[in-house]
Order: structure tokens, then C-alpha cells, then sequence
């Protein structure tokens, strides 16, 4: 361990028995996708929350059994519903990412809320310092999102354009067309151009970390519409020659001869 940051098992079988534990508990923070896949959530659920019924603690136990965004997304519902306001607000402020990432979901189980209210709430953990809970962030808002996708790039073209490069990556990686342990979004599929002013706002950010998410976006787009996704690239070459923006393009390109 150095200055406070541990490395972490980017295998399962190789974290040590008292790290699980200790992430199990909710005593610290993962540090690998390997580690954040490995928490007994069964466990954590009730070292955080002791209280809990009996009802809602066999919900968990059997979305354990569930893969693992689905099970995300399960126990938030069952704790939204269980511990109200008071729990997500215990779950938003936890020393475990996991825990937080249960926040996310949480959110994303509010029934009733529009999309900008529903952005609101979410805001603070898209911007976690945790690669994990920022990654349940957007996975907790994507459906709700693409119900209502005219809506949800307006209300993402104010993200584009926040101080903050998590704030910014979140509004463009929460509507990748193919994403990651997702469903797709067929409208983007067909019609990516829909997206092309929120991707326009952020097309020479200058943080790696929001020039990957658009290139990733884009190269999402390519498998379906590559014509397009080329066009875009080259127009903007030619208006925006800059460094950051030839590192998206370059990456947006990858794959495509």
C-alpha cells in the first residue's frame, strides 16, 4: 500500500480472506471491478442495515442469485422500500462504494420523478470519487433515460459542460448505444445523429477520461452506422484540430478499416 491507495485482486480467488470480509462488512473500499464483484451483498446488507425485515432480507438473499446488475438494481428496490428517505440517505454517505452504489438504485427506484429531478438526485454519486459507484450511477439512470430520450440530452447538455470531468463522462457514457451490461438503445442504433449535440459539446474536452467515454460512444455507433460515425469524425477534424480531439476520433476509429 502506498500513500493510502491499495492495490487490489483483479481476481476474484486471489483477494485475501480478511479484505472480503472487511468489504463484506462494509469496512473498506473495493479496489478492483474484481473485488466490487465479489462482495457478499447478503452480508453487507445486513452489517449495514441490522434492522431490516424479514421480508426484505429474503428479497436480497434471493437477488443474490441474480446477475449482478440485476441484483444492484433488486436490493435497491428492496431498501428504497423497506427503509424509505432515511436509508437512502444512510446508503448516499456510506464508507462502502457498494453500499453507495446501492444509493444509485435506490434513486433509480423513486417512483414519479422526472427526468431532471431524477438527475438531481443522482448527481452527487455520478461525481463519487469511486470508479464503482460512478459506474452504478449511470446504469441506475439509463432506463429511465431512454424512455424519455429528447429530454434526457437536454438535460445532459447542462452536464456537458460542468467543472467536473465525472459529471461530463456521465452524460455521455449513461447513452453509449451499446454500453456495458446493459440493454442497448435501438433508437441510437439506427439514428445515432439524435445524440450528435450532446456529442458536439464534449467532442475536444480536454480530460482523457470524458475524450475515452465519447470515442467509445462513437465506436458503439460505428458497428451499425460507420459511414456516419467517419463523417463525424472528419468534420470534427477540420473545425476542432486539436489534440483531445484527435485522441476521440483516433479511438472512435479503432475498429473500423
Amino acid at each position: 500500500m502506498k500513500h493510502g491507495v491499495r492495490k487490489g485482486a483483479t481476481r476474484a480467488a486471489d483477494i485475501p480472506r480478511e479484505i472480503l470480509h472487511a468489504l463484506s462488512h462494509g469496512e473498506l473500499q473495493c479496489a478492483t471491478l474484481a473485488e466490487c464483484l465479489a462482495v457478499d451483498q447478503a452480508v453487507l446488507t445486513r452489517a449495514t442495515f441490522p434492522a431490516l425485515t424479514a421480508p426484505a432480507l429474503n428479497a436480497i438473499d434471493a437477488a443474490c442469485q441474480m446477475r449482478v446488475l440485476k441484483r444492484m438494481a433488486r436490493i435497491g428496490s428492496v431498501l428504497l422500500e423497506d427503509l424509505g428517505a432515511e436509508g437512502l440517505a444512510q446508503c448516499q454517505t456510506h464508507r462502502s462504494d457498494m453500499v453507495r452504489g446501492w444509493a444509485c438504485f435506490m434513486i433509480g427506484a423513486q417512483p414519479d420523478l422526472d427526468v431532471g429531478a431524477r438527475l438531481a438526485a443522482i448527481r452527487p454519486l455520478a461525481d463519487d470519487a469511486h470508479f464503482g459507484v460512478r459506474e452504478w450511477a449511470w446504469m441506475a439512470m439509463r432506463p429511465h433515460l431512454v424512455q424519455e430520450l429528447p429530454t434526457a440530452i437536454a438535460q445532459l447538455m447542462q452536464w456537458a459542460q460542468d467543472p467536473s470531468e465525472r459529471v461530463r463522462r456521465f452524460a455521455c457514457e449513461v447513452l453509449r448505444p451499446r454500453g456495458v451490461w446493459c440493454t442497448h438503445i435501438s433508437t441510437f442504433k439506427h439514428s445515432p445523429e439524435q445524440a450528435l449535440p450532446l456529442l458536439s459539446a464534449l467532442n475536444s474536452d480536454p480530460s482523457v477520461y470524458v475524450q475515452d467515454s465519447v470515442a467509445n460512444w462513437l465506436n458503439d455507433a460505428a458497428k451499425d452506422q460507420p459511414t456516419w460515425v467517419r463523417g463525424i469524425c472528419a468534420q470534427w477534424l477540420e473545425s476542432s484540430p486539436t489534440a483531445a480531439t484527435r485522441h476521440t476520433c483516433q479511438r472512435a476509429l479503432r475498429n473500423l478499416k
